[in-house]
């Protein structure tokens, strides 16, 4: 697949100050503090809730750069991307580099990586049957964790 550059030449990837991660562009001061902040978070965070943690903190970093390399993070494959039910992308950093799929609870958030094997069989078939190939896809499964389905309705929502 080609990758886009907008009328810039590609840059290389470069790892920021701290973090063995690359991060297309220059290496900023700002750059690796939200590849820091993502490093620090377990769970899907948006841009802007990152952007909140950075400023809570001191870090001084606009919410264009926090598009920018979270943007550019994904393309290295560096992080998980999800669309919420309200269509907002939210990001967390990989744990494997691996192609997995993401099991979500609809009242928390907690996510967890999952293999899916008849899932890639699937999706095989099916590009085969139509005449594709060289194909990708994304599959999320969303659910109520066990921890919110045993929780009092409403007590576990974050």
């Amino acid at each position: 697949m080609a990758r886009h550059t907008y009328g810039r030449p590609e840059e290389a990837p470069v790892t920021t100050a701290g973090t063995p991660s690359p991060v297309r562009g220059r290496s900023t001061r700002q750059r690796a503090a939200v590849a820091a902040a993502l490093d620090e978070v377990d769970e899907f965070r948006s841009a802007q809730d990152l952007h909140d943690m950075l400023k809570h903190r001191g870090d001084s970093v606009g919410l264009t750069t926090v598009y920018r390399t979270l943007q550019s993070l994904a393309d290295a494959g560096e992080v998980d991307v999800l669309r919420t039910s309200e269509g907002e992308a939210v990001y967390r950093r990989c744990s494997t580099g691996d192609h997995h799929h993401h099991l979500v609870c609809r009242m928390c958030g907690k996510a967890v990586e999952v293999e899916g094997p008849a899932v890639e069989s699937w999706a095989e078939q099916i590009a085969a049957q139509h005449g594709y190939v060289s194909v990708a896809h994304t599959v999320e499964i969303f659910g109520t964790c066990a921890e919110c389905a045993a929780a009092p309705s409403g007590t576990r929502e974050s």
